[in-house]
C-alpha cells in the first residue's frame, strides 16, 4: 500500500521593532535575563497593553508581499494556557479575526512551480523561556521574550514532502528579510517552526491522523523530522497500529521524534476577545501606501537577474535568497558589467570567507570591509588582462586586511600582469632551455607535460604572466621547434 504525506506549517516570525508588542521594553537578544522587563509584558495586575503600530505595518507588509486578502477590521484575542514562561495565563494572539487571509507562495521545486496556500498570517505576543538545564532539580524563567512581536503564518497543507516543506521555509524566509521586517536567525530563535504531518493511503481524501512536531531549529534538522515522521507513521499503519494526535519534539541527538503531549484542540484555548485592546482597523489607502513602498521580491529579482544580467538559475537564486547580497551584486556590476564574473566571487571567494570566519549569518553583507565597488573593479582588472586570477586572490585577501584599492594595491606590491610578447617569449625560451627533456617526451606525445612548462613560465614570472598569452606563445614555440627538429632529421 502506498501512502501520501500531508503537510502544513507553522511559522513564528519575530518582527524587527525595537520595542515589545504592547509595551515600550527593549526586542534586543542576549540582554541579561529578566532585564527587558515590565509590568506590562511581566503580567502584572492592572497594567494595561497598548498595541505598537509598526507590528501592525509588519503585518501588512507580510500580507502583502504574499497575496493575503487583508482585513479591514481584526481583533486581539486571549489564547489560554498555563506555562510558566506566560505570566498572565493567557497569550495575548488573534484567532476568528486576522489581519492577513487566504494567501500564498510560490516556490521552485526542480524547474516546476507549485504553489503553498497560506490560511492565514496573524499577530501575537512571544512566551518567555523556561530553562531546564541551569541546576538538576529545578528550571528558571527568562522574561526578556515575553511580549516580543510575532507574526504566525500557518499554510494549508498543500506540502507533500520534507524537500518542499524546506524550500517553501527557505522561500518564506527570504521574503521576510526582503521587506526587513524579520532577520530570520533561527539560532536565535526568530525564525521558529512546527511542522503538522499525517499520512494518508494514495487517491484518499481524508486527512490522516495529524501529528506536531516541535523543536525544530534548523532547515536540516526540519527535512530529517520530516522524513522520520513519515516513515514512522507509514510502517505504524503497514503494520496495523493506531496514530494518536499528538505533539512530538524532535531529538537532534538521536534523530528520532519522540512523544511530547497529547494535542490540543482549538476549543482547549477558550479563545476570547481581549478586553484591553481595541479593534485593529485598516483603511484602503494605508494598504495601497504600504504596496507602493514594497521591493522587488526574491522570485522576481531572480528572474531579472536571469534575463537582464544572464545568470544562470542556480546563480540568480542563491544570490537573490537575501536582499542584501542581491544589493551587493548589483552595485558591483556598475563598476563591472560581467555579472557572471563577479557573481563567481561573490558565490566563491567572498562566501567562503564569510563562512570561514562565521560571519554568513550575522554579518549584512554591507557591513563587510570589502564595498562592492573594491570588489567590482578587481574583477574588472582581471577582465582588462592587467591581473591574472592568482594575483587578483592575493590582492582579494590584501583588500580585507588593509581595505585599499586594487589599483593601489598592484602598484604598491608591483603585481601588475606581464602581457607583453617580449617578457614573456624570453622567459618561455629560458623554460624551454631548462628542461629539454620534458620538452622532447612532449614532442613525443606526452601532452600532459604542456601543463608543466606553462606551470614553470608562471612560476618564473611569479605568477604575473597572463595565462593566455603564456598558452599562446608556448604553443607557437614547441610547434616551431618540432618542425624544426623535423626539418633537421
Amino acid at each position: 500500500m502506498k501512502y501520501e504525506t500531508i503537510i502544513g506549517l507553522e511559522v513564528h516570525a519575530q518582527l524587527l521593532t525595537d520595542s515589545k508588542i504592547f509595551c515600550g521594553c527593549s526586542t534586543r537578544f542576549g540582554a541579561t535575563p529578566n532585564h527587558n522587563t515590565c509590568p506590562v509584558c511581566a503580567g502584572f495586575p492592572g497594567a494595561l497593553p497598548v498595541l505598537n503600530k509598526k507590528v501592525v505595518e509588519f503585518a501588512l507588509r507580510a500580507g502583502i508581499a504574499m497575496n493575503c486578502k487583508i482585513a479591514g477590521f481584526s481583533r486581539m484575542a486571549r489564547k489560554n494556557y498555563f506555562y510558566p514562561d506566560l505570566p498572565k495565563g493567557y497569550q495575548i494572539s488573534q484567532y476568528e479575526l486576522p489581519i492577513c487571509t487566504n494567501g500564498y507562495i510560490d516556490i521552485n521545486m526542480e524547474g516546476s512551480t507549485k504553489r503553498v496556500r497560506l490560511t492565514r498570517i496573524h499577530i501575537e505576543e512571544d512566551a518567555g523561556k523556561n530553562i531546564h538545564d541551569a541546576y538538576d532539580d529545578s528550571s528558571l524563567i527568562d522574561l526578556n521574550r515575553a511580549g516580543v512581536p510575532l507574526l504566525e503564518i500557518v499554510s494549508e497543507p498543500d506540502i507533500r514532502s520534507a524537500a518542499e516543506a524546506v524550500m517553501y521555509l527557505k522561500s518564506l524566509r527570504s521574503i521576510l528579510r526582503y521587506l526587513e521586517v524579520c532577520d530570520g536567525n533561527m539560532e536565535e530563535g526568530s525564525f521558529r517552526c512546527d511542522a503538522n504531518i499525517s499520512v494518508r493511503t494514495n487517491g484518499s481524501e481524508a486527512l490522516g491522523t495529524k501529528v506536531e512536531i516541535k523543536n525544530l531549529n534548523s532547515f536540516k534538522a526540519i527535512e530529517k523530522a520530516l522524513q522520520y515522521e513519515t516513515e514512522r507513521q507509514i510502517d505504524t499503519l503497514s503494520e496495523g497500529g493506531t496514530l494518536l494526535q499528538e505533539t512530538r519534539l524532535w531529538d537532534d541527538n538521536n534523530e528520532q521524534t519522540r512523544s511530547m503531549r497529547s494535542k490540543e484542540s482549538a476549543h482547549d484555548y477558550r479563545y476570547f476577545p481581549d478586553p484591553d485592546l481595541l479593534p485593529i482597523n485598516v483603511n484602503e489607502a494605508w494598504t495601497q501606501e504600504l504596496r507602493s513602498t514594497l521591493p522587488e521580491l526574491p522570485e522576481a529579482r531572480k528572474a531579472r537577474f536571469m534575463s537582464e544580467y544572464g545568470l544562470p538559475a542556480y546563480d540568480a537564486e542563491l544570490l537573490t535568497s537575501r536582499r542584501d547580497v542581491a544589493d551587493y551584486l548589483e552595485a558591483a556590476i556598475t563598476v563591472c558589467p560581467n555579472a557572471k564574473a563577479v557573481s563567481n566571487w561573490i558565490m566563491g571567494d567572498l562566501f567562503r570567507l564569510l563562512k570561514e570566519r562565521k560571519l554568513d549569518e550575522q554579518l549584512h553583507i554591507t557591513d563587510w570591509p570589502l564595498q562592492p565597488a573594491q570588489l567590482g573593479g578587481l574583477v574588472q582588472l582581471i577582465d582588462q588582462g592587467k591581473i591574472s586570477g592568482k594575483i587578483a586572490k592575493m590582492i582579494f585577501d590584501s583588500m580585507l586586511d588593509t581595505n585599499q584599492s586594487p589599483e593601489v594595491i598592484i602598484t604598491e606590491r608591483g603585481l601588475e600582469q606581464v602581457s607583453d610578447r617580449t617578457s614573456l617569449e624570453r622567459s618561455i625560451d629560458e623554460v624551454l632551455t631548462g628542461h629539454a627533456k620534458q620538452v622532447a617526451a612532449y614532442h613525443n606525445g606526452n601532452d600532459k607535460i604542456f601543463g608543466f612548462l606553462v606551470g614553470q613560465v608562471m612560476k618564473a614570472l611569479q605568477g604575473k604572466a597572463n595565462p593566455q598569452k603564456v598558452n599562446e606563445l608556448l604553443r607557437a614555440k614547441l610547434s616551431s621547434s618540432s618542425r624544426s627538429d623535423a626539418a633537421q632529421s
